[in-house]
């Protein structure tokens, strides 16, 4: 075995992994191909950090753990891919209890990142500000492009979920395509993820009586995303928010690129108003997938195929069709989703689409028309793309409810409509609703000529309750 103790002096050489867990307390170089990376975050200290997982011919299996430490996040290893490959010179081989780490210190460490494909150039699309190169790195980032060709990386998980199997309290792992990152609040940002398929719906807990004073929210953000983002999302699937939100440490999660294929492990998944969101924790992982992954690649066919088809449009959940708790005029329109009709082209339009009703205001049928008898009230819709509101008024209001001979009629078909069960109308709110998926048309119309596109509105028309 080489020696491992690198001075000054020393001949530049490269160890294998194996061989550098038995150098304890020693500086050695390595070079690995990644197949792990962990969130970066703010360390205890003043410095920021983060932890890669990297493996050789000598270990391929459990590989090496190696944490960097840095002055900002920007200086820590942004690694583009799993299967990237990564020289390290000069960096620390500790052991804590039984296992052994590597430790980056940017005292004297140097790091250098390059692609993994066989067929790459040899510049390095990332190096640490005490990195040298040296002519004899070829070779060797030749050989380990050459194994990961026949050699499986462990970069993906077995049991990761796909986003219509999450589940709330249950820490899991998920591959998706990174959306959208965003500030949200002071240094804290939110991903929006998507992996084509629908998540669950999930009953509602809040009170109808609270829609006046504390409505329902359409997103979780605080600030509604621009049409200009919003147009640049899949027309089908769910677009899962991530945040951090509830985590002690900061994350650097701006360094996170849209566009790119990303499997999480140990994320939660919640819900929050109704809406799901993943959390993401200190603890959390991550590997970045080339585009041509056969996971990547399946997901984005099986999106094409729906969205060509005239009726694969409506939500996986409701399938084999909708609650005939409602009626349309226009049966033989396709549907579209509600994300469909955000970024619509035009601004004046007509759609047909199968969505769940999460709220009304007001809460109660007694209230649904004004002194006069004109209809007015306000409906919150969601379908697995988006949540809107659209308004049901005057003479749509009475084609709507044409059915209701009577306020008790009524009463019942609206709670049907919102899938509350039949109880008294003191324990009206006192358990969670579960509303079935119902079609619907909506007319998208703008109210101020001078702001076009940040003042339509859409109303329900053409609909009826049949019971």
């Amino acid at each position: 075995m080489p020696n491992p103790k690198l001075d000054d002096h020393d001949d530049y050489k490269f160890l294998r992994i194996v061989d550098a867990m038995a150098s304890i307390n020693q500086k050695v170089n390595l070079i690995g191909v990644i197949t792990e990376i962990g969130v970066s975050k703010q360390s205890k200290g003043t410095d920021c950090c983060c932890t890669l997982k990297i493996v050789d011919e000598s270990n391929a299996g459990s590989g090496i753990s190696v944490n960097f430490f840095a002055e900002s996040f920007e200086k820590l290893p942004c690694v583009e891919s799993a299967g990237d490959i990564i020289q390290l010179g000069r960096i620390m081989v500790k052991r804590h209890r039984s296992r052994v780490y590597l430790s980056f210190h940017k005292n004297f460490s140097s790091f250098a990142i390059y692609e993994g494909r066989e067929g790459s150039n040899f510049v390095p699309y990332q190096v640490s500000s005490r990195f040298q190169p040296r002519d004899q790195d070829r070779k060797f980032i030749t050989g380990l492009r050459k194994w990961t060709l026949s050699h499986q990386l462990d970069t993906a998980s077995s049991d990761f979920l796909s986003l219509k199997e999450i589940k709330q309290a249950h820490q899991s792992n998920l591959i998706c395509k990174i959306l959208h990152v965003c500030e949200v609040k002071d240094g804290e940002r939110m991903l929006f993820v998507w992996d084509g398929t629908d998540a669950p719906p999930v009953s509602i807990h809040r009170k109808l009586d609270e829609e006046l004073e504390n409505p329902l929210p359409l997103q979780l953000e605080s600030t509604p995303l621009s049409r200009n983002v919003l147009c640049k999302f899949p027309a089908v699937g769910t677009v899962l928010r991530m945040t951090s939100d509830r985590c002690n440490e900061k994350l650097g999660l701006h360094l996170l690129k849209a566009g790119k294929w990303v499997q999480f492990r140990n994320i939660d998944f919640e819900v929050c108003s109704g809406l799901w969101c993943g959390i993401l924790h200190s603890k959390s992982k991550l590997s970045f997938l080339p585009d041509d992954d056969d996971y990547a690649l399946q997901c984005q066919r099986v999106y094409d195929e729906r969205v060509k088809s005239d009726w694969d449009r409506k939500p996986f959940t409701c399938f084999p069709w909708p609650s005939k708790i409602t009626d349309t005029d226009y049966q033989d329109v396709p549907f579209v989703t509600l994300m469909d009709i955000l970024t619509y082209p035009e601004v004046i339009a007509k759609f047909r689409c199968v969505v769940r009703v999460v709220a009304t205001l007001p809460a109660h049928p007694r209230d649904f028309q004004a002194p006069c008898g004109t209809y007015r009230l306000r409906l919150t819709l969601e379908d697995p793309t988006a949540r809107i509101h659209a308004y049901l008024y005057a003479e749509d209001g009475v084609k709507f409810f044409e059915g209701c001979s009577s306020t008790d009629t009524m009463i019942k078909m609206y709670n049907a409509l919102l899938g509350i069960e039949e109880t008294d109308d003191a324990d009206l709110d006192e358990k969670p609703r579960n509303p079935p998926w119902v079609e619907c048309c909506l007319n998208s119309y703008n109210i101020d000529e001078c702001d076009v596109w940040g003042s339509i509105r859409y109303r329900i028309f053409a609909t009826k309750l049949i019971g």
